[in-house]
């Protein structure tokens, strides 16, 4: 899944990103409010995480603005303030939930994954799809009841396809969601094809359907 990390203090914001990408998310940073509206603009987001107080604006007017483009991410404040009137401004404005500095990096990321899991599975801790199953706690993926192991973008992969199943997802959707702004420099989705290659291989030596269905010239379908 991809985040963005909108935080003006370099060594909290670094700390958060090592942190999440240790638990396998791809992370992106903002560290000002003209920074954090142009990642916004131009990029897709699973789930952001924002500070209220940036230099140059205002977290509250960043979630104003993903409002505006009607952008699907999950949003979590983060603050040093804890005012009532601070939190009830920015759930109002859209954000889905609301956590106080100082906090540690392992309940932010039980807020992420239980915010994504009510996004994009409904809120349960498992997902299916007939005969595949996914279990995010432990990033254990399933056929017919079997363990199959899968490298860190292959499970990305079959996550992201799943959660837009029967949807057109476009290579460069699927480029941005497993490398984030680092896809521009690629040059070709050869990368893309390789790994696509291997996951349906594996799905069907462990007997799963071939679901990945190529749509010429714009990108995949799943299911």
């Amino acid at each position: 899944m991809k985040l963005l990390i909108i935080e003006d203090e370099p060594s909290l914001r670094n700390s958060i990103r090592e942190y999440l990408e240790h638990q396998g998310f791809i992370c992106e940073v903002a560290a000002d409010f003209r920074e954090a509206i142009d990642k916004v603009g131009d990029y897709e987001y699973d789930c952001i995480v924002a500070d209220i107080g940036l230099p140059f604006g205002s977290g509250l007017d960043v979630i104003r603005e993903l409002k505006t483009l009607k952008s699907k991410a999950g949003i979590i404040i983060i603050s040093a303030k804890d005012s009532l009137e601070d939190k009830l401004s920015g759930l109002e404005l859209g954000a889905d939930d609301y956590l106080t500095k100082p906090f540690h990096l392992s309940e932010l990321n039980a807020r992420i994954n239980a915010l994504l899991r009510r996004k994009n599975f409904d809120g349960n801790t498992s997902i299916s799809f007939f005969e595949i199953t996914i279990i995010p706690a432990s990033k254990t993926v399933l056929v017919h009841d079997k363990s199959i192991t899968l490298t860190g973008k292959e499970y990305q992969l079959l996550v992201y396809f799943i959660a837009n199943q029967h949807r057109v997802v476009t290579k460069s959707a699927l480029a941005g969601h497993l490398w984030g702004d680092a896809y521009d420099q690629a040059g070709s989705y050869d990368f893309i094809y390789t790994h696509i290659k291997n996951l349906r291989k594996k799905m069907l030596e462990a007997g799963g359907e071939d679901y990945i269905k190529t749509v010429y010239g714009t990108g995949y379908r799943f299911g």
